[in-house]
């Protein structure tokens, strides 16, 4: 069978060895959340790369900090990714986990005419 990718964690498949990801929608999904979740500095060869939401790990869930985020994942994106669009970045929170942030991109990709959503949890 083709792939386009590893699927991440690598996991093993009897059919190709390790699972793939199918699509090129799957595999821009896979990517912007590791661009989401990678630190700058965290990738060799390339210290500016990646979101970094961890970076906020100790800040107050604030719309300030939210800003941030937002900006950050636009900024990303538009450097790693120009080939996507992000419409729209929300943030959600849960009254019993007040530590937790909820992160949904709506996105877009060129040329695909297709419209996803990623969904992320971070503990804040």
């Amino acid at each position: 069978m083709f792939g386009y990718a590893p699927r991440l964690p690598v996991v093993r498949d009897p059919q190709d060895g390790f699972a793939l990801t199918k699509s090129v929608q799957e595999t821009v999904k896979q990517n912007l959340k590791n661009l989401v979740l990678t630190s700058p500095g965290e990738r060799i060869m390339d210290p500016s790369f990646g979101v970094g939401v961890r970076a906020w790990l100790f800040q107050q869930n604030t719309p300030t900090t939210r800003d941030q985020i937002r900006e950050e994942v636009f900024f990303q994106t538009e450097k790693y990714m120009p080939f996507v669009t992000i419409n729209e970045v929300q943030f959600g929170e849960d009254a019993e986990a007040p530590e937790k942030l909820y992160i949904q991109i709506e996105y877009s990709i060129a040329g695909l005419n297709a419209v996803d959503i990623l969904q992320l949890s971070v503990v804040l």
